[in-house]
């Protein structure tokens, strides 16, 4: 009798260690990180088709955007896009010659660089626009609450300038770290 009652509460006590990691596991998870794949091409070379990662939902909810944080954010095509930012609330942006220029002032973009080494049609990576030139900006300057999002291959993304400018309140968090495949594994910028 008593073998049986040992027996029950072991069960019991694996039943509870079993509940409380799945618990565990599901909050991790869904309030601070989960893992996404990239599909598509549009954030090459930073990040290639396929490279899994993990983001960080927390850090949205404890700190600020920054620019040139690459982020994970629901888009109008009820689909999570990965895009960097490029605009910030307040920010008045303009593309000019292959050069970003916020608030007046040439911004340097190094993670650019190696597609524009490769480009050989004589064209640039990001065609000349400013924020006049996107439907859902009303004016030159980002209002507050929303981004200004761009795939690091400029030519071949579906950004903020064909989607318009992404509430701060879509935005599932920030991503910089690259799980799979293995030998892209590690932090990216």
């Amino acid at each position: 009798m008593e073998k049986v009652k040992k027996e029950k509460n072991e069960l019991w006590e694996w039943t509870k260690a079993l509940i409380i990691a799945f618990a565990l596991a599901a909050g991790i998870r869904y309030l601070l990180f989960t893992p996404i794949v990239v599909d598509g091409e549009s954030m090459m070379p930073t990040l290639e088709n396929g490279d899994r990662m993990i983001v960080n939902k927390l850090g949205y909810r404890v700190g600020d955007i920054h620019r040139f944080d690459i982020v994970v954010f629901h888009a109008p095509e009820k689909k999570d896009y990965i895009k960097r930012v490029i605009g910030l609330p307040g920010d008045k942006l303009v593309y000019k010659n292959d050069q970003l220029y916020i608030n007046g002032k040439a911004i340097a973009e190094p993670y650019l660089q190696k597609f524009k080494n490769e480009i050989t049609d004589g064209g640039t990576l990001t065609e000349d626009f400013s924020l006049e030139d996107i439907p859902s900006v009303h004016g030159d300057t980002i209002p507050q609450g929303y981004v200004f999002v761009m795939g690091d291959n400029r030519r071949y993304s579906k950004d903020s300038r064909h989607i318009g400018i992404v509430s701060v309140d879509k935005i599932i968090g920030k991503t910089n770290v690259v799980f799979w495949p293995l030998d892209q594994m590690g932090k990216v910028n």
